[in-house]
């Protein structure tokens, strides 16, 4: 239905962002690694539209690329959008394309709701394709980079959010990012929410 949406970033947060075109703001649920413009400045996402009967959930891709993988993803035996987001959001495409190439099971198993069943599935779907997923890796992402805020605090939160949006709990994800801060950048609020899931 959308192949792409470009207009102006209304809001954003580590899980969503919403874009305004035409006078419509499109909410989309986006990778927690995704690079998103800051608010007021003009951003293009590659969309894909789930339909379900009790809900139309918009998703938005940095590039054609990271959105390809998405609907490999979904073609995978018992995996549905949201979990090819959290997929996606738990590793970067660069290093999902090399789980895959590599067989390398708990690599997937440390993101959150990914069980050894399913990452075997997701080995066992996609091994035939790693060659074609690593060709589409070269493509360039086209978003702008993520303007640090002022404080660390602000992104704690966000991330401790963001963790909340893709199932744990509050005192789980706020515990863990917190241990997170203090072994990375906690003002890069990518690294701070990879290096949450990993832990």
């Amino acid at each position: 239905m959308y192949d792409f949406i470009e207009g102006k970033v209304d809001s954003r947060n580590a899980a969503t962002v919403v874009v305004l075109a035409a006078g419509v703001g499109y909410e989309m649920r986006v990778p927690l690694g995704a690079v998103i413009s800051p608010p007021g400045s003009t951003a293009r996402l590659y969309t894909h539209l789930a339909v379900r009967e009790d809900a139309h959930t918009l998703f938005g891709f940095p590039d054609q690329a990271t959105r390809e993988l998405f609907r490999t993803l979904l073609k995978v035996r018992g995996v549905g959008p949201s979990m090819a987001l959290a997929v996606l959001s738990g590793l970067s495409r660069e290093e999902l394309i090399q789980a895959i190439v590599s067989g390398n099971v708990k690599a997937l198993q440390r993101i959150k709701g990914v069980g050894k069943k399913t990452a075997d599935q997701i080995l066992l779907d996609l091994a035939d394709r790693a060659e074609s997923l690593a060709v589409g890796a070269s493509v360039a992402g086209v978003l702008q980079p993520v303007a640090p805020p002022s404080q660390a605090s602000d992104n704690i939160e966000d991330a401790t959010q963001a963790l909340v949006s893709i199932g744990y709990k509050e005192p789980e994800a706020r515990k863990l990012v917190e241990k997170a801060a203090a072994k990375v950048d906690a003002s890069d609020l990518d690294a701070l929410v990879r290096a949450s899931i990993r832990l």
